[in-house]
């Protein structure tokens, strides 16, 4: 059995948490994370990179196995961050490049900025940053009409406005033209936990981080800030843009939309694995790098 296919599988136990991971592959460290998405939607992606890459995958605390010691308790990307941090730190391992999607780009930047020394390069995926839009007001207003709309057992309709509010178009949600959609299918019990702590415990907190962009801008760390090639006009294609040009740089554009890490791994593996290798050089010293 070679190495890429060795999956090893553990908890750490960390302040108001367990949390559970991955580690697989051999070779210079990189570190999938998303939120609320956790380490099993990466699985396909993880395993292709092992190859030649050391893969950390983790669950985010409070979702599906890492359990929260007060199952009521918001999940900040401060909080998810300083987990990453601690789970590196266990490991041994780094600095890492990290890879992160959504709100797992929101925790990478949020690691980034408190804890430089254990990080290379960020690639944020598709952040929901509502503090670098021109309307963050507006945004955070829909988000609370989206938890709102939760709370009340709404769960389809949720789920319809916050496709709305991200401006990805979403056809099992939209009504047909003959009557009402269907209510999806409900999903088994851990399905169901992990959505609503997206939506009551962690959807809020992110979309709201705002990123220090002096911070990041005078750090160690690489900020690499992706978009996906079919994401135009989305909500994360706007704060992706906007944070790229807060950062005095240009996005980079990957293959699919805000998800395609998970829909087509075999797509977007090659890609990352470019922007991996192209950032491999630590930034302080690609200026004497031949």
């Amino acid at each position: 059995m070679s190495p890429a296919t060795i999956v090893t599988a553990d908890h750490l136990k960390v302040p108001d948490a367990t949390l559970y991971y991955e580690v697989r592959g051999q070779g210079p460290l990189v570190v999938l994370v998303g939120a609320p998405m956790h380490a099993a939607h990466f699985a396909p992606l993880a395993g292709l990179l092992a190859d030649d890459h050391t893969v950390l995958t983790t669950d985010p605390r409070g979702v599906n196995r890492s359990t929260l010691d007060e199952p009521g308790q918001d999940s900040t990307p401060r909080m998810r961050a300083d987990d990453l941090s601690r789970l590196l730190t266990h490991l041994d391992a780094g600095p890492a490049a990290v890879f992160g999607s959504s709100g797992g780009a929101v925790t990478a930047l949020a690691l980034a900025v408190a804890h430089p020394e254990q990080v290379r390069t960020v690639i944020a995926h598709e952040p929901p940053l509502n503090r670098l839009l021109d309307d963050p007001e507006e945004r955070d207003a829909a988000v609370e009409d989206i938890i709102a709309t939760y709370v009340s057992g709404d769960v389809a309709g949720a789920w319809a406005k916050f496709m709305i509010n991200a401006n990805i178009p979403m056809p099992e949600f939209e009504e047909p033209a003959d009557g009402p959609a269907e209510v999806p299918a409900k999903p088994d019990p851990q399905e169901a936990a992990d959505e609503r702590f997206w939506f009551l415990h962690e959807m809020r907190a992110t979309t709201r981080w705002e990123p220090d962009i002096a911070a990041l801008r005078a750090g160690p760390v690489s900020i690499v800030v992706g978009i996906g090639e079919e994401s135009a006009g989305q909500l994360c294609d706007h704060a992706s843009t906007a944070l790229a040009a807060a950062l005095g740089t240009k996005p980079t554009y990957f293959p699919g939309g805000h998800i395609a890490f998970a829909d087509d791994p075999d797509g977007f593996a090659p890609r990352l694995r470019e922007i991996l290798r192209e950032n491999e050089v630590p930034r302080e010293n690609r200026a004497t790098t031949p």
